[in-house]
């Protein structure tokens, strides 16, 4: 028994995009297998090696390989409440300008209704949301990445609420291109792209534009986050939730290997949280998603073992060369014998010679979860984990230290708030330019940034026993330009400063801009750093950072009067403790 508002809603949009045929999506592998053949017969998939059954390569158009957060529109009734930081367009716009773009636009083509559900099946805090689609790719990714099919549909009811996303190929103009998000009425269209985070609108459009807003109204977080528990050898666990900006290694982090034994990692989620108060006064988090939608370049045996293991069946991905026995290929996976000629990610031959990249920067893999020997039961609680430390970083090359812990929840609100970070090929636009990433939630966030920041406050104010606070850089360098710290599976050390400092036993120091640790109080056995090097790792020079503050005061004075008191008094605070710190 159908849901009535879906059924109407699908008539809608068949009735004005014009699909050759309807097919609803039940889940099933049978269906699954059904489509793969039929991409692999029109050329959407190429079928790999045999080494890696069921795995596939999609070649996405060369327009079309990255966010366009440009053409990525918030459509709120009125523009201050998307704030300076979104693109906006008024619904009426959206109406006139967007809607036409759909149609006719599936003639031709087979309409994919997918409903899905966020999160662990049963779970109260899970959401249930239907996709339609003409992208038998979109399809094939959404069955690895969310629990879709006809567990949605019994989860939604005859009369539940879900979100609406419509999404279609078009003609991949990016003239004609547009991601529009409607949080008054829970909607998504999304036109003219067949990239990921642009057509996969379960992801960034719905596990956190529009959850945001849900989140804003009911109460609850939806972050940009990984979260991971961490156990001690004693047997003690954390759970942590972390936030990077898109290929900042939060990935290989949600994934990681300890160096050092006796420390065990449990994958919950790599990339979206949502996070609610407890009865018991703690932040809880379940994470959305069932599936990984990682970055290939430079994910190896090396810097990711767990998703290197989770990459060995049921796979699909898009835009990585071919090397010519069929598997997957990219730069930094391993090294290719001289002389070989792979085909890259345009389908082109290529070698070491050529002399550009045989992979895409942002190329993927869609992969299920499950498949990760890293995830564990936690991953399916309906309760969610409760947890103990969230974690701000990105890429800073000489500014911020390795770690340092925010004073309290309110400060550590401003960390967040004052996040910035070198731009990666997650977007589209140039490389390594600092940029204000918010909490890592900058081009997700959807509503304005000013009341978000309010509305972390607000969850602070329920927290009685709230997170501690931290912000991490694994991208400092030194003076002769290379990286200060190993990172990868040495990030365990750092982990395990983070859960000392929530048991009460790690040592720290002040310092302007937080408690960074001293050198005895991180464990740096057999690494071969020593005080001078950890010394420079930690460093907090406070004339580059006055600098710094003056770049976020510009930043933060973007939202007038929807900036929170309490984060200006922060601002202030620390400007003064700078200042007080430059004349020693």
């Amino acid at each position: 028994m159908r849901n009535n508002e879906l059924s109407a809603w699908v008539k809608e949009v068949a009735d004005h995009t014009k699909p050759d045929a309807i097919r609803w999506c039940d889940g099933s592998m049978n269906e699954a297998r059904s489509l793969e053949d039929r991409m692999l017969e029109d050329g959407t998939l190429v079928r790999l090696s045999e080494k890696l059954p069921a795995s596939f390569l999609h070649r996405s158009h060369p327009t079309d390989v990255a966010r366009a957060e440009h053409l990525t529109f918030i459509c709120s009734e009125r523009e201050e409440q998307c704030g300076p930081t979104n693109n906006w367009m008024s619904p009426e716009e959206a109406e006139g300008k967007v809607w036409p773009l759909f149609a006719g636009a599936m003639r031709g083509r087979t309409l994919y209704i997918v409903p899905y559900v966020m999160g662990p099946v049963g779970s109260p805090y899970s959401r249930v949301g239907v996709q339609i689609t003409d992208s038998p790719y979109v399809v094939a990714n959404l069955r690895l990445m969310t629990r879709m099919g006809d567990v949605a549909i019994r989860q939604l009811g005859r009369n539940g609420q879900f979100v609406k996303g419509l999404h279609s190929l078009g003609d991949l103009s990016p003239e004609r291109r547009f991601i529009c998000h409607f949080p008054q009425t829970k909607t998504i269209w999304s036109i003219g792209s067949g990239y990921g985070d642009n057509a996969l609108l379960s992801k960034k459009c719905h596990a956190l534009r529009i959850a945001s807003v849900e989140g804003r109204d009911e109460g609850w977080l939806a972050e940009h986050m990984m979260v991971v528990g961490v156990t001690s050898p004693e047997g003690v666990k954390h759970y942590i939730a972390a936030a990077f900006p898109s290929a900042c290694g939060k990935t290989n982090l949600a994934m990681l290997v300890p160096s050092f034994p006796g420390w065990k990692i449990e994958t919950v989620g790599d990339d979206i949280a949502w996070m609610h108060v407890g009865d018991d006064g703690r932040l809880w988090a379940i994470n959305p998603e069932a599936g990984f939608f990682g970055v290939a370049p430079r994910t190896s045996f090396r810097t990711n073992r767990n998703a290197m293991a989770a990459l060995s069946r049921d796979v699909i991905f898009t835009n990585v060369a071919v090397r010519q026995d069929g598997m997957p290929w990219w730069e930094g996976l391993e090294d290719l014998p001289e002389g070989e000629v792979v085909t890259d990610w345009r389908g082109h031959p290529w070698s070491k010679a050529s002399g550009d990249r045989a992979a895409h920067p942002n190329s993927r893999f869609t992969v299920s979860a499950r498949q990760c020997p890293a995830v564990g039961p936690s991953f399916d609680d309906p309760r969610g984990v409760p947890i103990s430390a969230i974690v701000f970083g990105g890429r800073r090359a000489r500014i911020a230290p390795l770690v340092y812990e925010a004073r309290d929840w309110t400060h550590g609100v401003y960390v967040g708030a004052t996040l910035v970070s070198e731009t990666t090929a997650a977007a589209t636009g140039a490389l390594g330019i600092p940029r204000n990433d918010p909490m890592a939630m900058l081009p997700f966030c959807g509503f304005n940034m000013g009341d978000y920041f309010a509305h972390w406050l607000r969850v602070g104010e329920r927290l009685t026993h709230p997170p501690r606070i931290f912000h991490v850089n694994w991208f400092r360098r030194g003076d002769d330009g290379q990286l200060l710290w190993p990172g990868f599976g040495e990030n365990i050390r750092v982990l395990k400063w983070i859960v000392e400092r929530v048991d009460g036993t790690g040592d720290a120091h002040p310092t302007p801009i937080g408690l960074v640790p001293t050198y005895d109080a991180m464990d740096l056995r057999d690494l071969g750093i020593g005080p001078r090097r950890f010394d420079e790792l930690v460093h907090v020079d406070t004339r580059t950072w006055q600098g710094e503050t003056s770049w976020n005061e510009i930043f933060l004075d973007r939202f007038g009067k929807r900036l929170p008191e309490p984060l200006a008094r922060e601002h202030r605070a620390l400007v003064a403790r700078l200042r007080k710190a430059a004349k020693v």
